[in-house]
């Protein structure tokens, strides 16, 4: 395979997945608005007074920096507003890991789930926004 083709080839699997997480965010920021029962979990004692506000304002980022990654003019600054968008975030799945065990949903989150959400996913997820401000 000739690099020109290589390159295509990676060029358009890049695309593919700039487009999944762009949906993927659009979803995620939306569902805060459809079900929003199932943020109140995430929310510290210290926050759950403002629990209901910054469900919609991490709904409207999530949202709105999901279709800023789509523009190649917007995209940097989308890729790092997630990125500091996901680090706001660190302190809910810290909570997570103090509360559990519980059941999100149907779901049962053990501490050893909700370590695997803060050390594992999570830093994949930042580092996946860092990665998409260069597409």
């Amino acid at each position: 395979m000739s690099n020109i083709t290589l390159t295509k080839l990676l060029n358009y699997y890049e695309k593919i997945g700039l487009y999944i997480l762009s949906v993927s965010y659009v979803l995620a920021g939306l569902y805060h608005f459809i079900n929003p029962s199932f943020y109140e979990p995430f929310f510290p004692p210290y926050l759950i007074e403002f629990g209901s506000s910054l469900n919609v304002l991490a709904g409207l980022a999530e949202m709105v920096l999901g279709l800023l990654l789509l523009f190649e003019t917007t995209r940097k600054l989308a890729a790092y507003l997630l990125m500091a968008m996901l680090m706001a975030f660190v302190p809910a799945h810290v909570y997570m890991i103090q509360k559990a065990p519980f059941y999100l949903g149907s779901f049962y989150v053990t501490e050893t789930i909700a370590w695997i959400r803060l050390l594992v996913l999570h830093p994949i997820l930042i580092i996946v926004a860092y990665w998409l401000r260069k597409i």
